[in-house]
């Protein structure tokens, strides 16, 4: 994106813009507490008026703009579709049949490690760290309380899992934002961070399983939940086939659109055939709007009332406008020049990988938004992979080590306010406990240094 400049600044005076930026978003989510689309719409009004200024017309800088947010396109149609697998895999019961095998599973083994284990599980089934922590998070939470458990590593346990579902799961929207930001086939890019995930998933249970107590044995909340999941929902093997069609489809390198649709149509088949009272109707609406479950168990209705086209407009209208303004950056040279500057440092994978990795915890940290860690560090450094001839999922991957996992260790950030509130446990509390979301950066940073699960670009792919 560097030829598509319009503008030669001095290093001075885009650093000046850029930190004015930064401070603008971050003061108005961290102490306004404003939600992140206002700061950016204003953001992007200042750009406009600041490129006027320096004589580029308003034709250019809204072309600049819709380029911007042209590039994620891909990414937002992936996202509708996503919104009706959620739903029409909690009709069919594929993610309570997932949820309830991983609870049986695990659930009585040492109490940290299964904690880890099951919040890990049912983040990948429905994609959200945020769900995890507040439904089963809360309810582990309240094992660890019954059983005089540290709810600083309970919460760290619950924390590790429910991000490195959120990262790995092809449900979640930031595993779709990292790839669909710099253009790396979603499953390719799971597929890849195998690298990292796999060694820190080994890790943190390890970590784990020595630090816990006795086996937990389940409370009252526990198996209230696991018998209003059996109650409330379909619970079979029959309900895993979407589940074992989509894993296969992406096995065969299918694309994501095609493996989705798959998904989605085989679980409305067992839904219908599951429930003799559902409707066409009713099922319409179900993807439109998400699967709403009523039963008795709170926790369990919030766990599963997810899903739906609906339910994607926030983060697409998000990851819309943050592009926008991603492409004012380059257009009016803001990024260009401050690239300039290190461009002649940045000659190894190692260099690349260690300037994407402080950029993404840097905008966690002064920003405190996962979204734009992502997003804008993907567009920075994007065309620095291709021009040394690495794979972009190479720095998809990167991008979620240091920027989705980041985000709950920050005290000030979206997910630290969020999940220091529902669980009760300060972040600061519960961050040296976190082992997963702390070894993540480490480990991307070491594949960069000895190569490991680097690769390099292919003439096809250049093409």
């Amino acid at each position: 994106m560097l030829q598509d400049s319009k503008l030669k600044l001095p290093v001075m005076e885009a650093a000046i813009i850029l930190i004015s930026i930064v401070a603008l978003i971050s003061v108005s989510i961290i102490v306004l507490g404003l939600n992140p689309h206002l700061p950016i719409i204003l953001s992007i009004m200042l750009l406009m008026v600041f490129g006027r200024l320096k004589g580029i017309s308003i034709s250019e800088i809204e072309k600049g703009m819709i380029k911007g947010a042209a590039s994620g396109l891909g990414a937002v149609y992936i996202f509708f579709f996503i919104g009706m697998l959620i739903s029409s895999w909690m009709v069919s019961g594929t993610i309570p049949t997932l949820m309830f095998y991983g609870f049986e599973l695990f659930s009585d083994l040492p109490l940290y490690f299964s904690v880890f284990v099951v919040c890990a599980i049912i983040g990948t089934c429905i994609g959200s760290a945020f769900t995890t922590a507040a439904s089963i998070g809360v309810a582990f939470i309240g094992m660890a309380t019954a059983m005089d458990a540290s709810l600083a590593m309970t919460a760290g346990a619950i924390v590790s899992g429910a991000f490195l579902g959120d990262k790995m799961s092809p449900l979640s929207d930031t595993t779709n934002l990292a790839s669909g930001t710099v253009g790396v086939p979603l499953f390719e890019h799971i597929k890849n961070m195998l690298w990292t995930t796999v060694p820190g998933f080994v890790i943190t249970a390890l970590i784990f399983f020595i630090l816990s107590p006795d086996a937990a044995e389940k409370t009252s909340e526990v198996t209230a939940f696991l018998d209003a999941l059996q109650e409330h929902s379909y619970i079979g093997l029959m309900a895993l086939i979407p589940f074992v069609i989509v894993v296969g489809l992406a096995v065969l390198k299918v694309s994501a659109i095609p493996t989705l649709s798959a998904g989605i149509v085989s679980s409305v088949v067992i839904a219908f055939i599951n429930d003799s009272s559902l409707t066409f109707t009713d099922m319409a609406n179900i993807l439109f709007s998400g699967f709403v479950l009523d039963s008795p168990v709170e926790q369990l209705n919030s766990v599963l009332s997810r899903g739906g086209i609906e339910s994607m407009m926030n983060s697409i209208s998000l990851i819309l406008l943050a592009l926008g303004m991603g492409g004012l950056l380059f257009l009016l040279g803001i990024i260009p020049s401050l690239l300039r500057t290190i461009e002649s440092s940045l000659t190894s994978v190692f260099r690349l990988i260690m300037a994407t990795a402080c950029t993404a915890i840097g905008i966690n940290v002064f920003v405190g938004e996962q979204y734009l860690s992502i997003l804008l560090t993907g567009k920075t450094f994007e065309g620095q992979y291709v021009k040394h001839g690495y794979d972009r999922k190479t720095l998809s991957r990167a991008l979620e080590d240091c920027g989705t996992v980041i985000n709950p260790l920050i005290p000030w950030g979206v997910a630290g306010v969020f999940i220091a509130g529902i669980l009760g446990v300060p972040t600061i509390e519960y961050m040296p406990f976190a082992f997963f979301c702390l070894l993540c950066p480490l480990l991307t940073i070491l594949s960069g240094i000895t190569q490991i699960g680097i690769a390099k670009e292919t003439k096809q792919q250049a093409a």
